[in-house]
């Protein structure tokens, strides 16, 4: 009904129809209309009788005209309190309205919040698995401290094989010397022995005197 009150196309369309109706007008304005009616004939009364039948009607009419007046201010004091109840409830939809604006505009921090720490996450996994295929930081410097001792040890041995290789190069060298040394001395003992034997057969030729 306090929707109806404040919609003046209705409201116009009641009084309208109300007039329509009733030529002398509807409602409080009818009832004045009857009440100064009234009061005319009471004051041109011919009897009694006739004044206190009017005095009676008069009191009739303002006794409808005060229950009217007190349905009426009823109805405006229950618009009244609608309408604060309306603009209540309307605050309360808008500010409902902006904390729904309020928990999305969260919610889609939050969301991206979880799609970074998803990538994120994704990103760990993926260099996890590649770090797991590789040994870690102490079997790495554990293999390469036993690598440099070895590559130490291999070091010491070819130093003793390049000792031992030139060794070999001077004793074989003392050989050749030795070798060649005894060759020259079998050929001059060779030459020597074919010098004798020249002059043996030298001697043997020639006529003793």
């Amino acid at each position: 009904r306090g929707a109806l009150t404040h919609n003046p196309r209705i409201k116009n369309e009641v009084i309208r129809k109300r007039l329509l109706i009733d030529g002398d007008g509807a409602g409080d304005d009818r009832r004045i209309n009857l009440l100064v009616k009234s009061f005319i004939k009471w004051c041109n009364s011919g009897s009694q009788e006739e004044g206190y039948s009017q005095y009676q009607r008069m009191l009739s009419t303002l006794s409808q005209c005060e229950f009217s007046m007190g349905k009426t201010l009823l109805v405006y004091d229950m618009n009244l309190r609608e309408m604060e109840n309306y603009e209540k409830i309307y605050k309360e939809i808008e500010c409902s309205i902006a904390g729904a604006h309020e928990k999305i505009a969260e919610c889609k921090k939050q969301i991206l919040q979880a799609k970074r720490i998803r990538k994120n996450r994704q990103e760990y996994d993926a260099l996890a698995k590649v770090i797991q295929h590789h040994p870690d930081r102490h079997e790495t410097l554990k293999e390469l401290e036993s690598l440099g001792k070895e590559l130490e040890h291999l070091s010491h041995i070819k130093e003793s094989v390049e000792d031992k290789l030139e060794l070999r190069r001077k004793q074989f060298h003392v050989l050749l010397s030795t070798i060649h040394e005894l060759q020259q001395t079998l050929e001059n003992d060779e030459k020597l022995s074919e010098v004798e034997e020249a002059q043996e057969s030298t001697m043997e030729t020639d006529p003793k005197p």
